[in-house]
């Protein structure tokens, strides 16, 4: 088994991901749509990903685009976007 990459930075590739994907997690978890434990696991998912030599390459652009395809956080990534898009237009 792969060892945990460390916190901090993967906390932070979390962060610009979601920043790079027009992603507020701040604005999510004061809706409620992500709490502490769910931000928690999505760093702790990135911490165990085999890509993040991939994607701080990818994010040093900061340019939108497409998440990985192998990012384990993709599907959460996605809901809270599709959530932030429908909180916007109530």
């Amino acid at each position: 088994m792969k060892p945990l990459g460390d916190m901090r930075r993967h906390f932070w590739l979390v962060q610009k991901m979601a920043r790079v994907q027009g992603l507020d997690l701040v604005g999510a978890l004061a809706r409620g749509d992500l709490d502490q434990a769910d931000w928690a696991g999505m760093v702790t998912r990135c911490r165990g990903c085999t890509g993040a030599e991939h994607c701080a390459r990818i994010l040093a652009d900061e340019q939108p685009g497409a998440l990985p395809g192998y990012c384990c956080n993709r599907e959460r990534f996605q809901i809270l976007l599709t959530d932030q898009i429908m909180g916007e237009e109530a």
